[in-house]
């Protein structure tokens, strides 16, 4: 199974405050650690909201947003993407993470918390991924494979 792993933001996220050296070496060792493990497929830290732009589809057309966006805890600073054989072993990992360690890296004094969430593969859809759905999916992920 794949799952997604979101770092939720922090107000020093989202300020643009850069982590320290110290965390940056730790989350390198524990990422290549993950790779070393054939867990980790995709990981990337993400820019304060300030840069980035919500849009939002409605019956009344289309409205481009630019941040930054209010609410930090519901925004994401980051985000991993493994292969792991359960929830539980997603779980596992994260326990041995840098931020298991939260009272030494975070800088506000409230925590740090990660949500995991199972990623839909084509077999979750049951019947209503039809043949022609299961091969353009196939096709896609070949093609972006082939550019990696």
């Amino acid at each position: 199974m794949r799952v997604m792993v979101i770092v939720k933001s922090s107000p020093e996220s989202e300020a643009g405050q850069l982590p320290p050296p110290e965390l940056l070496e730790t989350m390198g060792q524990f990422n290549e650690e993950l790779v070393n493990a054939g867990v980790m497929l995709a990981g990337e830290g993400l820019q304060s909201s300030a840069k980035g732009k919500r849009v939002r589809f409605s019956n009344e057309g289309t409205v481009v947003t630019d941040g930054p966006f209010a609410e930090t805890r519901e925004l994401i600073a980051g985000f991993w993407i493994w292969q792991v054989g359960s929830m539980d072993e997603a779980v596992d990992w994260l326990k041995r993470s840098p931020f298991a360690g939260a009272a030494e890296i975070e800088h506000n004094g409230g925590g740090v918390e990660l949500e995991l969430r199972q990623v839909f593969e084509v077999e979750d859809f049951g019947d209503n991924a039809t043949a022609e759905v299961r091969e353009q999916e196939q096709r896609l992920r070949n093609t972006v494979a082939s550019r990696n």
